[in-house]
């Protein structure tokens, strides 16, 4: 996996991070899939790049396959009080007849992710993700 980024891991706008990873993946898929994406440059990573990414490529390589005839993937991403969630939508199958895998480095994140249908067609998950304060983690130690 090659999704280094130069300089600060937590420097550099989500949307650039999500599209590099999107892209990289769609590049690989046999059928021709429009990516789309809505994530305001002012979002900043509020985990380290390798696991976002390790996961991003999860879920995306789960909507690609999806869609083995092709078709339309849109990433948006927004800040919550409590983190930032992306959601992945895809013009494959509804939920009822995917495999909604739950990659382990979720968990290992600390992110949610949930699944639902979308109302034009196809399905998305969104992932939610817990900003990380190195306050918290000083009290655990």
């Amino acid at each position: 996996m090659s999704h280094r980024l130069i300089g600060e891991e937590t420097n550099h706008p989500l949307a650039i991070i999500v599209e590099s990873v999107a892209s990289n993946v769609l590049r690989q898929h046999a059928a021709a899939i429009c990516l789309e994406v809505d994530i305001d440059f002012s979002l900043r990573l509020p985990t380290d790049s390798a696991s976002f990414c390790q996961l991003i490529e999860s879920l995306v390589r789960q909507a690609i396959n999806e869609m083995p005839e092709g078709g339309e993937m849109t990433i948006t991403g927004c800040q919550t009080p409590t983190g930032i969630e992306i959601e992945i939508a895809d013009t494959g199958t509804d939920v009822a007849h995917r495999a909604c895998k739950l990659p382990m480095i979720a968990a290992a994140m600390a992110a949610e992710l949930s699944w639902q249908n979308c109302p034009q067609g196809g399905a998305a998950v969104t992932a939610k993700l817990p900003t990380y304060h190195q306050s918290a983690r000083r009290r655990a130690a």
